[in-house]
């Protein structure tokens, strides 16, 4: 439920924050700014929320934590708003927007904070009421940067604040009171000022943002991710246990090759010359028992190959879970509402909106950083945005392809193993790929020149080496299984 009216000016004169000046403004989500406020050597932190159902603005005992990546809105506030004087503060009529005149000796701005859930914006316009910057940019409302922001302010009647008044009374927090008191051991509710129960309610009662219903949130996303990931463990334990039988494939392989004499056409019957026991063994009738017997070895081949890269997903896969319960009991531990909020939306955040660090594919390999270009686009993008002229270039030769980039380390030669991971993943990702193995060139960064009025991405390179690769499928399930690692994934092997 979000401040009305009447609780709208109460609250404003309780802070009287006339004469103050701001001192630090903090913006720790898309929806609240903290306001730090000094007035005559005494501090108070003001928040201003636009959230859904929760609009408001009052004074509050929580400190407020900074967000990991600084946002548009913070970043004006902070150049343009930051330590100016606050002259008024005040509602306009009963409207619920309140504006704030701030100023230094040669400039000044209105913010405007209005606070109707559905619509909320905190929006700053110059003395022309020009807007220098909104919290939300809204084209069709027409609360975008330069354009003219329209308020009228209507000055209410006595009869109309009587009416208000009686159709949206001031709270009195009787509901959480006891709660309250039962919580803290103190019967001192009344006495706190409306600014604090607010901020009482509103973190630790109020549905849309209390320590309750956050750490609900929490255990609801912890059992959701636990249960995922447990999932994916158990199955490469499944899977592990099927490999164990490793040997056995091996021991078959033997026994076929053993008793070739006795094959009759789709099977072989014949005595485990380790356990005495008579067993019965399937063959494919159109291949020789020799053939038979190295499909067998093969088999077992792979398993012990699985059975390395498997234990090293096991591994990952217990990490990750031990990770995940150590950051729900930091949540769970944590005091602070916003930081909770933070947390979790951090870590809820679809995988859409999480910011790249660059295009294409990103490996880590033995402390070297290998950079993948799929298309045209990332080819293009990796070259204007993220490499260096020393950076290490490869692309096979004859065969269309990605781009591959190998970060390049002060005073430090490319090692040989590197090189050759990267040029694994240049055949893996071209036309080459079906032919399992091609030729690659490669340079440096600084050695590449565009093609002129040629498609996008497209250079042309200059003291290239060649370089032979055949697909290595071990180096590759390596590659495989560190983007697993970093993207957080168990797939099937």
């Amino acid at each position: 439920m979000s401040l009305n009216c009447n609780e709208l000016n109460l609250i404003l004169e309780e802070l009287n924050l006339e004469g103050s000046f701001i001192q630090e403004i903090i913006q720790p989500s898309y929806d609240m700014l903290w306001f730090r406020i000094i007035k005559q050597g005494d501090l108070q932190n003001i928040v201003i929320c636009t959230g859904a159902s929760v609009c408001r603005i009052n004074a509050t005992s929580i400190k407020a934590p900074k967000n990991t990546k600084p946002l548009r809105f913070y970043e004006f506030l902070r150049s343009h708003i930051q330590g100016l004087r606050i002259n008024s503060c005040r509602q306009l009529g009963l409207d619920r927007i309140v504006k704030f005149d701030v100023s230094t000796w040669k400039e000044r701005f209105y913010i405007y904070a209005r606070l109707w859930s559905g619509a909320a914006n905190v929006i700053v316009t110059n003395e022309e009421n020009i807007i220098q910057d909104c919290m939300y940019r809204r084209p069709k409302r027409n609360e975008v940067t330069g354009a003219t922001f329209i308020i009228e302010e209507k000055v209410p009647t006595e009869e109309e604040q009587k009416t208000a008044l009686e159709r949206f009374p001031i709270r009195t927090f009787d509901d959480i009171k006891t709660l309250w008191q039962k919580k803290e051991g103190n019967t001192d509710f009344d006495k706190l000022s409306f600014n604090q129960k607010i901020d009482l309610f509103y973190t630790e009662y109020a549905t849309a943002l209390s320590r309750e219903s956050l750490l609900q949130q929490a255990e609801k996303w912890y059992n959701i991710k636990h249960s995922k990931m447990q999932n994916a463990l158990e199955k490469l334990l499944a899977k592990q246990k099927d490999f164990a039988g490793a040997d056995r494939l091996k021991h078959t392989g033997d026994l076929i090759l053993s008793y070739a004499q006795c094959a009759k056409g789709n099977s072989l019957d014949c005595e485990d010359y380790e356990t005495g026991n008579n067993v019965h063994i399937r063959l494919d009738p159109s291949k020789t028992p020799q053939e038979n017997a190295a499909i067998y070895y093969e088999k077992y081949k792979k398993a012990i190959s699985g059975m390395e890269d498997l234990q090293h997903d096991i591994e990952l896969s217990q990490r990750n879970i031990q990770a995940l319960d150590k950051e729900y009991k930091d949540i769970l531990e944590q005091k602070n509402v916003l930081k909770i909020e933070q947390m979790l939306r951090k870590d809820t955040a679809p995988k859409q909106k999480e910011e790249k660090k660059h295009a294409g594919l990103h490996y880590e390999v033995d402390g070297w950083t290998i950079m993948v270009g799929r298309t045209a686009t990332e080819n293009d993008d990796l070259l204007r945005h993220t490499v260096r002229g020393s950076d290490m270039w490869l692309h096979t030769r004859d065969f269309a392809g990605g781009y591959v980039f190998i970060k390049a380390k002060k005073d430090k030669t490319v090692p040989l193993e590197i090189l050759l991971y990267a040029g694994n993943l240049a055949v893996y990702h071209s036309k080459a790929r079906h032919n399992g193995q091609a030729d690659l060139y490669y340079t440096q960064v600084k050695y590449l020149r565009r093609a002129k009025n040629g498609p996008k991405g497209l250079v042309l390179p200059t003291q290239e080496k060649n370089l032979f690769i055949k697909l290595d499928e071990a180096k590759l399930r390596y590659l495989d299984n560190i983007q697993k690692e970093q993207e957080g994934i168990y797939g099937k092997y």
